[in-house]
């Protein structure tokens, strides 16, 4: 049967929408293989976010097809994923050796379309197409796809975004918010559960809005609550988390629910992208920076060893230093635990693109580079306060960059490394911490079993 190779550019929703065409493939007999030197089929799932990744996407896949060319091989080439949807047509007039381009509502007929397409049945594949009920169609999990134990699993509850933050790209590519049923989920993390599954992750483009338009409130608790109730009384599930939300979908009944449901980790990313008021307003963000400090203050109080991450863009159209250094104070006051950093990348046919006062690069980069240094100082200083003391893991394998290793996360989702083997994966274990290294915390083994 044919062996497949697939590349994911882009966040958690496109590494579990690859995960499960990579399922769907291997139940109709493919082979996944870790290279695409020896692939029949080579499927880059794509992103739109910043053009960085859509330039890395394009370039690999120029590569990809002149080494074929070079070595007289003929694989399958397919885009999938945000720039599918985005471009369509547009990447096989660009590329000719490009045979599939599957937007963001069919990762689900990929299994189908490879097979026409193998079989000589058709050439070429372009489907961008909405399609009705496509949010409840990402449910197989590969778990690895060998004997080993998965220990965790992302589960996507929703599709599509109705934010329209003006910088953002996302609402064309993915459409609008559609919502599974809650009992389908509930199905679907339950069988997880009894392959050995320990952790469960929440996947949304904008999770905190799952069922707004669907589920009413029940006893003044969100759908998004709700779910997390059901999801959280499955017998065997050990830790339960979400990304990505937003600050406005942080209500009370939220909030609550992390000091009342014991699985749900004390860790929250809550993308916050500026401290200043006037550019959050221009983003089109709908949360003031009181608000979100209110909120950081609120699960403090609920959590207080919360972790807390977020997303922050510098150089967005129109940033002044004042509107920077409002950026840079919010860091200092909240102290976040990580921070992902970008610079602000214009993406076409969005309201920022065409907005006055564009920042050159340069600026930008000496913004990210300020920002990031303030962050990386924050960090660290947290996360040396872990030093010496007992931290709850789950192990999750060997650790990637040293796998005579092996590493767990802590609730408040710090990575652990520690000296252990295979026999402690899947165990949730206390460790005590000796150092701290760059976002990463280094266990004694003196106290393992």
């Amino acid at each position: 049967m044919p062996r497949v190779f697939i590349k994911t550019y882009g966040c958690q929703m496109n590494e579990r929408d690859s995960e499960a065409v990579a399922a769907q493939l291997v139940a109709k007999g493919y082979t996944l293989v870790p290279s695409e030197e020896t692939a029949d089929v080579v499927l880059l799932n794509t992103c739109s976010v910043r053009d960085l990744a859509e330039q890395k996407a394009l370039n690999k896949m120029k590569s990809l097809t002149g080494v074929a060319g070079k070595e007289r091989r003929n694989p399958v080439f397919g885009f999938m994923g945000c720039m599918a949807q985005s471009r369509g047509q547009k990447l096989i007039d660009e590329l000719p050796d490009v045979d599939l381009v599957l937007g963001t509502q069919k990762f689900h007929r990929a299994a189908d379309y490879l097979d026409e397409i193998l079989g000589g049945a058709r050439k070429k594949v372009v489907d961008v197409a909405e399609e009705k009920d496509s949010e409840a169609t990402i449910r197989e999990h590969l778990l690895n796809g060998s004997s080993k134990k998965s220990v965790s699993a992302f589960v996507s509850i929703m599709q599509g975004c109705n934010q329209y933050c003006t910088f953002c790209i996302v609402p064309y590519t993915r459409g609008e918010e559609r919502s599974r049923a809650i009992d389908d989920i509930v199905t679907e993390c339950r069988e997880l559960v009894s392959r050995g599954v320990k952790e469960i992750t929440l996947l949304g483009q904008i999770v905190t809005s799952y069922g707004k338009r669907d589920i009413p409130a029940r006893t003044g608790k969100s759908a998004f609550v709700q779910l997390l109730e059901a999801v959280h009384d499955l017998d065997g599930l050990e830790r339960l988390r979400f990304t990505s939300p937003h600050p406005k979908g942080y209500g009370d009944d939220l909030i609550e629910a992390y000091a009342r449901l014991p699985k749900l980790c004390e860790s929250a990313h809550i993308p916050v992208q500026s401290g200043s008021e006037r550019i959050l307003k221009l983003m089109h963000r709908g949360y003031t920076r009181e608000k979100y400090l209110g909120i950081i203050k609120k699960l403090r109080a609920a959590r207080p060893e919360i972790g807390i991450s977020t997303d922050i863009i510098v150089g967005f159209p129109g940033e002044t230093e004042a509107d920077f250094e409002d950026t840079l104070s919010l860091a200092r006051e909240i102290e976040f635990d990580q921070a992902y950093v970008f610079k602000y990348s214009s993406r076409r046919d969005t309201p920022a693109a065409e907005m006055p006062n564009q920042i050159p690069l340069r600026v930008r980069e000496e913004r990210n580079r300020v920002l990031l240094n303030r962050i990386n100082e924050i960090a660290a200083r947290k996360y040396k306060h872990f030093v010496g003391r007992q931290a709850q893991i789950l192990v999750e394998g060997p650790s990637k960059r040293n796998p005579a290793r092996m590493t767990g996360r802590t609730r408040c989702n710090k990575i652990v490394v520690f000296d252990g083997s295979e026999r402690h994966r899947g165990h949730v274990m206390d460790v005590k911490i000796t150092r701290a290294g760059s976002f990463t915390l280094y266990g004694d083994p003196a106290i393992l079993e």
